[in-house]
C-alpha cells in the first residue's frame, strides 16, 4: 500500500474531509490502512459481520456501527481470519472486540472502541446500510476510510493511488 499518514492527508486535503474524534482503538497487527466503505449496522448481533467478512473485500473497509455497544464483542478472531482470506483492507467496529491477544498478531487492520470477553447472540440480525454516524463522522456507503495510529479520515472521493 501507498505509504500516507493522516496528518498528512488532512494537512493537504483538510477541505475534504471529515475526522473522527478521539474514541478507537487498534487491535490489529496492522495500523495504516486504506479503502472504500461498506457500512453495516449491527443491534447486539454480529450476524451480518460474518456474512460480509466471508465475501469478496478487496479493497474494502468494512464499518460496523454496533451503536458502542459495550456489553458484546462484534468481532474476534474467527471473524478477523475471514477478513483476512477475503482480502479486507480494515474493520471499524463502533463496538467492542474479543481475542485481543491474537488480533494483535493477525495481519488486519481493526479499529474498535473497546474489548470485552462476551460474544453476541446469533440471530440473523443486522442489516446494510447507507450511511453510519458515529465519533462525530457520517460514513456512507462508498466513501474512502484512510486510517493510522493517529485516527480515522473520512472522504467522498479517493485522495491517493493505493497500491
Amino acid at each position: 500500500m501507498t505509504h500516507f499518514t493522516t496528518p498528512a492527508l488532512y494537512d493537504e486535503y483538510s477541505d475534504q474531509l471529515q475526522v473522527a474524534s478521539a474514541g478507537l482503538l487498534h487491535f490489529g497487527n496492522i495500523s495504516t490502512f486504506a479503502g472504500q466503505a461498506i457500512t453495516i449496522q449491527c443491534p447486539n448481533d454480529n450476524s451480518k459481520v460474518g456474512e460480509l467478512l466471508k465475501s469478496n473485500g478487496d479493497g474494502k473497509v468494512l464499518v460496523v456501527d454496533a451503536n458502542n455497544a459495550q456489553q458484546f464483542a462484534f468481532l474476534g478472531d474467527n471473524l478477523a481470519k475471514f477478513a483476512i482470506e477475503n482480502n479486507w483492507q480494515g474493520i471499524i467496529v463502533n463496538g467492542c472486540v474479543r481475542d485481543v491477544e491474537i488480533l494483535e498478531q493477525m495481519s488486519v487492520a481493526i479499529m474498535a472502541r473497546g474489548c470485552v470477553p462476551r460474544k453476541t447472540q446469533k440471530q440473523g440480525l443486522g442489516e446494510q446500510v447507507r450511511a453510519v454516524s458515529f465519533l462525530d463522522v457520517t460514513i456512507h456507503n462508498g466513501d474512502w476510510i484512510y486510517g493510522d495510529r493517529n485516527g480515522l479520515l473520512v472522504s467522498k472521493s479517493q485522495l491517493i493511488e493505493l497500491g
